[in-house]
């Protein structure tokens, strides 16, 4: 069987984590994203809906039968248990579809698969698992301007997201290769991914 090289790709929100992983996906890479895969189990008949309504609350619940995220939001980062009671429910089910994904990559041949996860050094389960870190390196103001961007959140809004997030130091500490993704165009971004791409069996 050829070998699998396991690759976790990180960084804060708006490091440029999905275009990278897109440029590994265009190279031959299977993508896993732990993002999408929570936000299905968190849609209407999502396997996480009734352990939420039951552990929440059905006005956690929006009519359409998926996760409130908007009140969610609100409630974990006032308090953390809720945070942390959550994650207890969606976290699991994440780790299950994570782990068929996987194994699917596998049977079809591929011989890099990138774990796109967003709170891999907060996860702290996730390392042992993988051949190698990559993470997506910015300052906290190009990420705040991306986002606000992207998204049409309020800077305060944004602040919030990335203090819930891992220090930048902790996920650089973390890594095994770092992009330095602040100003960077896209040509040369693609081009530091192409440079490091033949480490991972790309």
């Amino acid at each position: 069987m050829t070998a699998v090289t396991r690759l976790g790709l990180t960084g804060g929100i708006g490091s440029g984590k999905s275009t990278v992983a897109q440029i590994l996906a265009d190279l031959g890479a299977a993508i896993i994203d732990a993002d999408a895969i929570a936000r299905s189990v968190t849609l209407p008949a999502g396997a996480a809906i009734g352990p939420i309504a039951t552990e929440f609350g059905s006005d956690f619940i929006t009519p359409q039968g998926a996760l409130d995220r908007d009140r969610m939001r609100e409630l974990a980062f006032a308090d953390a248990s809720a945070k942390r009671r959550l994650e207890a429910i969606v976290h699991p089910l994440v780790g299950q579809e994570t782990q068929r994904q996987a194994d699917a990559a596998i049977r079809t041949g591929r011989r890099c698969i990138v774990f796109d996860i967003p709170l891999l050094v907060e996860s702290g389960r996730w390392r042992q698992h993988l051949d190698w870190v990559l993470v997506l390196d910015c300052t906290a103001e190009t990420q705040i301007e991306r986002v606000m961007a992207r998204s049409k959140l309020s800077r305060s809004a944004v602040e919030q997201i990335i203090a819930a997030q891992a220090p930048r130091l902790q996920r650089l500490a973390a890594a095994d290769m770092v992009i330095a993704n602040d100003n960077l165009p896209l040509a040369l971004l693609r081009a530091q991914v192409l440079q490091i791409a033949p480490r991972f069996g790309l």
